[in-house]
């Protein structure tokens, strides 16, 4: 018998912590005709820092020395600095770790802010300032973030009264920055993909929606060559969604927790191209570009993988190098005998012309002649294969036996000599035997 410990158990594993933390993060501010000051109606960048405020981050330990973002003192001989500040009460921002630590792991940020024309400007009480935020990290991850501006009031003493930042043109907080709320993210963790053929892969996109923006619609299209298609299109309110043959999204995730990513099913070599997720609502249109290449790695084999020398011919070797995708492939040719302590490269080989399969695969054949009077034997040679679907390359080996006749010629030639040897040496026994007895004999007697 054992007795149960009294009150509530608890778990031997911690909650992970959480931390509301700001994450800054050195962007551009791209603007294209019509805007005053430094653009002067022509497209140019200027430095901009994103303050995303009061984001919570998994504390591990160590985030003890993050601080609070403080805006700079301005210095009043230049124009006030470009600094966003965006607040995400009602809309989740993902990847938050990686944006935090982005440079401690290495990573290149590239960020660009711009303003993004809304069809509610001008409605209402007042009139909206939006703008987009483009962050893409060297790891392939990329957010996109809709940001709802300070407002206008419809007065003329309203804007009179208000504070106006002297590049773009909108009203200002106390401290010099511009107040922003994340109203819409969208979300890819790869913006490039590469999958074998007949495999299944799935092209990964996020969003999330403050209450007064709702879903309209989400398409994927895939353009490859100079041609798009409409892979599968649902639109809220609808019967249901339209969709191509291999591909499917799951409408319930999709409007349940924004997980529009579509799977692609048994992959072939016409489903390379871009593939762009567009996320729509009734005022904006976010989009997420991922490109899916096909790489098929090639099989080799080399023929003939063991041959003997022989004199005065010439040996052909073949390296066969088939269905593999794409186009590009190295092949390259190495010589190695016992007395070489590295392999020597070859350039005498000759390739056949490149042959395309059903499936889209490439194959192609490697020659190398191998001449009696320059061969050595025994030797390796060897076929080098480089692809891009291979983490390394594959080499295929052939060996070159040393001349099995020529010993069995040797050996013929020590037998035939012993045999020589013996039958001389039989017949100066046999005749020196016959002098022998010759001598022993008496002369004959003649009366």
């Amino acid at each position: 018998f054992f007795s149960l410990p009294e009150g509530p158990v608890e778990d031997p594993t911690p909650a992970p912590q959480f931390r509301k933390v700001d994450i800054v993060l050195g962007c551009s501010y791209v603007g294209e005709g019509g805007l005053p000051g430094v653009f002067g109606g022509s497209y140019s960048k200027h430095p901009t820092t994103l303050v995303l405020r009061g984001i919570s981050i998994r504390d591990d330990g160590s985030l003890g020395d993050v601080t609070d973002y403080e805006v700079p003192q301005e210095n009043h001989d230049s124009s006030p600095p470009i600094i966003f500040e965006a607040s995400a009460q009602s809309v989740s921002i993902p990847h938050t770790e990686a944006l935090l630590h982005v440079d401690c792991n290495g990573e290149e940020l590239s960020c660009e802010l711009s303003q993004y024309s809304s069809q509610w400007d001008g409605e209402g009480p007042c009139s909206a300032s939006w703008f987009v935020a483009t962050l893409r990290l060297s790891g392939g991850i990329s957010i996109a973030l809709v940001l709802r501006g300070p407002c206008f009031g419809s007065q003329e003493e309203d804007e009179h009264d208000a504070i106006l930042h002297p590049k773009l043109r909108i009203p200002m907080s106390k401290e010099g920055t511009l107040l922003t709320t994340v109203e819409f993210q969208s979300s890819s963790s790869n913006t490039s993909l590469r999958t074998h053929l007949g495999g299944s892969i799935t092209l990964d996109c996020r969003f999330a929606l403050a209450p007064s923006s709702p879903l309209s619609s989400l398409e994927w299209r895939r353009q490859h060559r100079g041609s798009g298609q409409s892979l599968f299109q649902y639109r809220v309110g609808s019967t249901g969604p339209t969709m191509r043959p291999k591909v499917h999204v799951d409408v319930a995730q999709l409007l349940g927790s924004g997980d529009a990513s579509l799977s692609l099913q048994a992959v072939t070599v016409d489903d390379e191209g871009m593939y762009i997720c567009l996320v729509h609502t009734a005022q904006h249109q976010v989009q997420h570009n991922i490109q899916l290449l096909v790489a098929e790695p090639p099989r080799v084999r080399v023929i003939p993988a063991v041959v003997s020398f022989k004199r005065d011919v010439t040996i052909t070797l073949s390296c066969n190098i088939a269905g593999y995708y794409p186009l590009d492939v190295s092949v390259s040719w190495t010589q190695k005998t016992p007395e070489d302590e590295a392999e020597i490269r070859l350039s005498n080989a000759h390739f056949s012309s490149h042959r395309q399969s059903q499936d889209g695969t490439y194959s192609i054949t490697s020659y190398l002649s191998i001449s009696s009077v320059t061969a050595q034997a025994p030797a390796t040679y060897t076929c080098h294969v480089s692809h891009v679907a291979l983490e390394e390359p594959i080499s295929v080996s052939a060996h070159l036996k040393a001349p099995e006749h020529t010993r069995l010629e040797g050996q013929m030639g020590f037998f035939i000599a012993t045999a020589i040897f013996i039958i001389a040496l039989f017949i100066v026994l046999r005749r020196r035997k016959a002098g022998r007895r010759l001598s022993t004999e008496p002369l004959p007697c003649y009366g």
